[in-house]
């Protein structure tokens, strides 16, 4: 529910990722000014930058419904035609997770994305009969933090592909006041500064962060948060200078510590971890790469430098310097 109320509902009051709100701004005026649905949209980006938020702004843009779904709800293609052949206000569909869709379900998407035709299978066996459904004009807008699982032939019927990178600290200072404001926290510059150094250049990470610091800062009946409060709570949360958490850390100390820096392979690491494949790919190594401190190579993941000076640990002599 906070992170509902956290949202922007109007494109003007999303913060950040100027490049895609540049091109979606034209893309709604265009789409607005000729009486036409906006053309399908794909978000692709590390989770937590906001493919969620724009979808919304997308429909409430375009003065419509957004249904909301995701690829691995739909188990049959019953499911699909009846999402889509629904007589609601919902000419915007979002599906979240678009990558995990079946491919039989997927296959079914197309002539609803290019031919606004559906088809319905009526009964089993030889008494199966086939019907083509006409559907109204829609926006399907997808969303996926795996942009190279989705199919070519998916992926070419999105007439708007749009990717998402992390935001600067400056940026989620911004979104940090602004949440602040609504939440009715008081947060000084510095205090947001802080948060925003530790968020790992995700809006979700920092409003999520703001709302423990503000626990922190109640609990301990602060007025205002202000730097020393908000490094006090981010230490408590296992939050390390670099926004670094509990997994992110265990993942750098095994590659580091157990496996010399590496290189290794991801589902090495998995197993050391206890943890999916998945799980590490998306949600622990696109911030440890963009920070410098991971990197893929065609033999496994290798740890910079970076790293080993993050940790502590003394990078180990090799006849070969094979680190970045």
């Amino acid at each position: 529910m906070a992170d509902a109320t956290l949202r922007p509902k109007r494109l003007e009051d999303f913060i950040g990722q100027e490049k895609v709100k540049g091109q979606l701004a034209l893309f709604l005026k265009a789409a607005r000014q000729r009486g036409e649905v906006l053309d399908h949209v794909l978000f692709y980006g590390p989770p937590g930058l906001g493919k969620t938020t724009l979808a919304g702004i997308i429909a409430h843009e375009m003065r419509t419904e957004l249904r909301v779904t995701s690829g691995p709800a739909f188990q049959n293609t019953a499911e699909l035609v009846s999402i889509l052949s629904s007589d609601e206000n919902s000419r915007c569909l979002f599906i979240d997770e678009i990558h995990r869709l079946s491919r039989i379900v997927e296959e079914h998407l197309y002539p609803a994305m290019e031919d606004l035709t559906v088809e319905l299978t009526v009964d089993k066996g030889p008494a199966a009969r086939h019907y083509q459904l006409g559907l109204d004009p829609f926006t399907l807008i997808g969303a996926t933090t795996r942009a190279g699982m989705i199919t070519p032939a998916m992926r070419s019927r999105f007439g708007i592909v749009l990717h998402l990178d992390f935001y600067p600290p400056s940026e989620l200072e911004v979104i940090i006041d602004r949440s602040a404001r609504i939440l009715n926290v008081k947060i000084d510059a510095q205090g947001a500064a802080e948060i925003a150094r530790r968020s790992r250049g995700t809006p979700r990470v920092a409003n999520r962060l703001l709302r423990r610091v503000r626990d922190v800062a109640q609990v301990e009946g602060s007025p205002c948060i202000d730097r020393d409060t908000a490094h006090r709570a981010l230490t408590l949360l296992g939050v390390d200078t670099l926004g670094l958490e509990s997994l992110d850390r265990q993942y750098l100390e095994a590659l580091v510590e157990t496996f010399d820096g590496g290189p290794v392979g991801i589902s090495t690491l998995a197993v050391g971890l206890g943890e999916e494949t998945d799980t590490l790919e998306d949600m622990v190594e696109p911030f440890l790469i963009q920070q410098g401190l991971v990197q893929r190579t065609p033999r496994g993941r290798q740890a910079s430098r970076r790293a080993f000076e993050h940790l502590g640990v003394p990078i180990p002599p090799a006849p070969e310097d094979t680190l970045f």
